[in-house]
């Protein structure tokens, strides 16, 4: 019998189907890594199992860095699996080989990147031939079991996937060839004159962090101005009402800044108010009813900016959300949509998602969805139900399960999408306009009122929405007017001129940075107008979260509130840009005009030859113009630094490499210069100015070594008496140096705490917190402590306030950017004092997950440390025991295998668990580089301490030695 395998993307998805189609296809068994029945088999990829590559024959290993070897171009792709999902992508592929399968289903996410993860992984499974079995394409909008057993009813052929496919390899192709070459390209511009700057670009990020860019130049480049107002208050028979000048004749010029009710200075501001304070005005006013629709209904992008504006989540945490409401709860359609819009035949579905919101006890929202279909609200309407404005996917809408145990975060989201699909349905708002002219010729003063007639849709948001009209102040549109009879004639109470300046562009907030990059940059906040630029905007809204992420990952941006700044790096990357003219990466609008040429492509309506034609070319142009710049650097905006030269004197100014001084006025420069960017980390201007300042500075993060390495260091200015100049160094804090020569230390800060181990004062000393004990003092030239523990701990800044807690309460509070040098990820930790050990350790919140058998023993932390299992385990309470196995024999062996005892001299250094030989060694090494025991010169020899030299029984080993002497101490092995 011959089955059909569907492939998902992810194990969730994969067991909604198997549930949806167990009514109707039969019982599936559960397998390790699918489901199968008699005519299915269904299994999941858990998003992108494999990666295009450069074939062998075009790849570049040894000198990928350099101008050599660019542009890469590769006439075809080949694929590598991604490694933490290797065994996934092998139980995949397994299936999909199998030869009583016959057909595949794609039932990975609709749209382009689902497209694209099911595409790689047949082509994958194919190997050097086509898999060669026909495929069908199921499309979910909805995840609801009916919503899945109708997609598999309306199956989509491999022909009408092919823009589709098309376009998904060409995005995955054209990002790579824009990354890889123009990442390597910029890279080794920078990194020519010595050292390695890893400089990334990308071709949505790069245009994306432009518009940051430039916003920040026009704020920093702002000019503020001053102007006035002139505010009024006059006094009718009703009651008293406000009013601001205008001037009737003014039109738009080219100014920006200047407006009807703006003066350019105080006097003329003054001479407007004298003229009219004290005397009777004649007004005319002017009522119109007008109204306010709803806004449309969300798609991802506007979803993201409302849900960062109101309740300050970023943009990926609010697809997170959406997601999770989507897959796990049921309760949303699909979130990856840039439409906003229904499609012609949903009617009847919305209806039914009116009646069980009323249905279904969320008093917040029932009673409104209740009110919509007592007053037949539901109606067909071309602003709503529209197929010409469905693409892959509609607007984002409640689906019929009423959702339950959701989390704060996902019921605010919820709540935000329930009601923005209701009020799409409800009546405009309607108002009373008012526009009031006052006179006191020949000098006029407008009020303007907006009063709320009937709030229409606005009722489903209650005094939010209320608030936004009512309360208006100074002459601004809200307020409710005080009736002025026809004919009368008001007195002016009181007439000020009131001083105010020109503020400069805001900053971006995710909010506003989606916006913009949905219209690639062009500043529309029209709906409907903004809809009709979205094919041309940068990215999609699939993957704008995971670019601004990416921005701030190597960053080129951070996040202050809800403001985001673009950093020293990134400006350096703009000015570097823009010196080589490569103004593909610098223009959000022509990288619009790619993605819109992708949509093209998914409507077949242009080639994938011709784009990946025009996107090689533009590579090729961008690596030329940055190997054949032969000028000593980059024209640009540079800063002048506010400190002085510490050899000369001088001004010290930037260029795009470096800090120079360009000497004294009249004078030559000394030639004092520092690198912008050492390791690089590129210097914010202030922190230039601090190190000039201060010689010193830190420490900070973000530096890595040649080999890629993420490290953190102080950084000083020394003078180099060879050079008799000053010179920039990274200072690691080694302070053994002045412990070996017996320096007295005079300590200045005050004391943290009392030393656990003899009572004494902890204090700062360079890069540690030492006792006061365990360095040479004028009170105790001969240390007697050994108590320190590092100022940074695996890049995390332990500061004063932490060490003084650890000492007092024996722990600090859960830090969480400790960062594993084996894994190089983030962890969470607390410090604690470890009596038994003598020394600061890691000690892990108790853990979710069960701890693996043979785990690692607790580690130290006080000179660098790594995450450990076993404190894990510790936290956690002891296991039940296990009843006996039915056959004991056959484990026995197994049990043995686990480790043996080690001696007490070794269980002083790895723990007194029983440990295998590999993992001793193991555990042995995180010692001897925790406490930092590789002798300088030679660093496969072991310099032993005292418990080292109880496990060697000399004074150093060899490093291929280790194993041989760990065998002897370990249980007789």
């Amino acid at each position: 019998m011959t089955k059909t395998l569907v492939i998902a993307e992810k194990p969730s998805v994969a067991q909604d189907i198997v549930r949806a189609l167990t009514p109707v296809a039969g019982k599936f068994e559960k397998h390790e890594d699918h489901f199968e029945n008699d005519r299915y088999v269904v299994t999941s990829a858990v998003g992108h199992l494999v990666e295009i590559q450069a074939p062998e024959q075009f790849d570049v290993k040894r000198g990928k860095w350099s101008f050599a070897h660019l542009p890469v171009i590769p006439p075809f792709f080949d694929l590598k699996p991604v490694d933490k999902t290797k065994s996934r992508l092998n139980a995949v592929v397994k299936q999909a080989k199998r030869k009583d399968v016959t057909e595949l289903i794609n039932a990975c996410d609709a749209g382009r990147e689902g497209e694209l993860i099911f595409r790689l992984i047949e082509q994958y499974a194919g190997g050097a031939k086509p898999l060669g079995k026909p495929v069908k394409r199921l499309w979910l909008q909805s995840m609801t079991p009916q919503a899945i057993r109708e997609g598999f009813d309306a199956l989509r052929t491999e022909q009408q996937m092919a823009g589709l496919a098309s376009a998904a390899r060409s995005r995955s192709e054209a990002d790579w060839l824009v990354g890889i070459n123009g990442t390597r390209a910029m890279t080794a511009f920078n990194s020519r004159d010595g050292g390695f700057f890893l400089t990334t670009v990308g071709r949505v990020q790069t245009p994306t962090l432009s518009l940051v860019v430039e916003r920040e130049e026009k704020i920093r480049k702002f000019v503020s101005r001053d102007y006035w107002e002139i505010h009024a208050t006059f006094g009718a028979q009703a009651g008293e009402y406000p009013a601001k000048w205008f001037d009737p004749k003014w039109k738009k010029g080219e100014d920006a800044e200047a407006k009807a009710d703006r003066v350019w200075s105080a006097a003329e501001a003054q001479s407007i108010a004298n003229a009219v304070r004290g005397k009777q005005a004649t007004v005319t006013e002017e009522s119109k009813p007008t109204t306010q629709a709803s806004p449309l209904l969300f798609d991802l992008t506007s979803l993201q900016r409302e849900a960062n504006g109101k309740f300050g989540f970023s943009a990926k945490t609010t697809l997170a959300l959406a997601q999770s409401l989507y897959e796990r709860h049921k309760a949303l359609t699909y979130p990856r949509t840039d439409s906003r819009a229904l499609p012609e035949d949903y009617l009847p579905v919305a209806k039914q998602t009116f009646e069980m919101l009323a249905d279904s006890g969320m008093r917040h929202l029932a009673p409104h969805a209740l009110t919509a279909l007592n007053n037949n609200y539901i109606r067909p309407s071309k602003r709503i139900f529209d197929n010409s404005k469905v693409s892959d996917h509609f607007a984002i809408i409640p689906t019929l399960q009423a959702p339950s145990g959701l989390s704060e975060a996902e019921q605010k989201l919820y709540d935000l999408v329930v009601r923005r699909f209701m009020a799409v349905f409800f009546p405009s708002a309607e108002y009373t306009v008012t526009t009031r002219i006052s006179t006191v010729a020949p000098h006029s003063f407008k009020t303007e009122g907006k009063v709320l007639v009937k709030p229409g849709w606005l009722a489903i948001y209650g005094k939010e929405a209320a608030d936004e009209v009512e309360g208006g102040k100074d002459g601004d549109k809200g307020q409710n007017l005080v009736p002025v009879k026809p004919g009368e004639m008001v007195n002016t109470l009181q007439v000020d001129p009131k001083g105010l300046k020109t503020k400069p562009p805001a900053r971006y907030s995710e909010a506003t940075l989606l916006g913009a990059m949905e219209s690639a940059g062009k500043q529309i906040d029209d709906d409907e107008l903004r809809e009709a630029m979205q094919e041309k905007g940068l990215g999609t809204p699939a993957t704008r979260a995971a670019i601004i992420e990416g921005l701030l990952t190597e960053k080129y941006m951070l996040r202050e509130g809800r403001e985001i700044i673009p950093t020293a790096k990134a400006f350096q990357l703009m000015t570097l840009l823009r010196g080589l003219e490569v103004e593909e990466l610098c223009r959000a609008d022509l990288t619009g005009e790619w993605e819109y040429k992708l949509s093209q492509m998914e409507k077949g309506l242009l080639s994938r030859e011709a784009f990946m034609a025009e996107i090689a070319a533009m590579t090729e142009r961008m690596v030329k113009k940055a190997k054949e710049y032969d000028r000593d650097t980059i024209p640009g905006d540079y800063a002048t630094l506010e400190s002085p030269c510490p050899n000369c004197g001088g001004v010290v100014k930037e260029n795009y490499r470096r800090f120079a001084c360009v000497g004294k006025p009249g004078a030559e420069p000394c030639g004092f210069s520092f690198g912008k960017s050492p390791a690089g980390r590129t210097f914010e201007t202030a922190e230039a100015n601090t190190l000039l300042r201060d010689k010193k500075i830190g420490p900070l993060e973000g530096f890595r070594s040649k080999a890629g390495w993420p490290f953190t260091s102080e950084i000083v200015i020394k003078y180099d008496d060879e050079a008799h100049n000053y010179k920039l160094e990274f200072d690691f804090g080694d302070d053994k140096k002045g412990e070996e020569s017996g320096e007295i230390v005079e300590f200045e800060d005050a004391s943290l705490g009392a030393c656990p181990i003899c009572g004494s004062e902890v204090h700062e000393h360079g890069s540690n917190y030492v006792c006061s004990k365990a360095v040479p003092t004028a009170a105790q030239p001969t240390p007697s402590c050994t108590f320190k523990s590092g100022k940074i701990i695996l890049q995390q800044p332990v500061e004063r306030e932490q060490m003084t807690k650890l000492l007092e309460t024996g722990k600090t509070d859960l830090l969480d950017k400790f960062v594993s040098m084996r894994t190089r990820r983030n962890f969470k930790a607390h410090l604690a004092w470890d009596k038994d050990a003598g020394k600061v350790n890691f000690e892990f919140a108790p853990s979710k997950f069960p701890p693996r058998p043979g785990a690692a023993a607790k580690t130290g932390a006080a000179g660098a440390g790594r995450t450990s299992a076993a404190a894990k385990k510790a936290a956690k309470p002891a296991a039940k025991k296990a009843p006996p196995a039915k056959n004991a024999a056959a484990k026995a062996p197994r049990k043995a295998a686990a480790g043996k005892a080690p001696s007490a001299a070794l269980a002083a250094v790895i723990g007194n668990e029983p440990v295998a030989r590999p993992e001793a060694v193991k555990k042995m090494w995180e010692y001897i580089k925790t406490h930092n025991l590789q002798d300088p010169k030679d660093k496969r020899t072991i310099v032993a301490d005292d418990k080292l030299r109880a496990v060697f029984g000399k004074d150093s080993a060899g490093m291929f030695e280790l194993a041989g002497i760990l065998g002897n101490h370990l249980g007789g092995e």
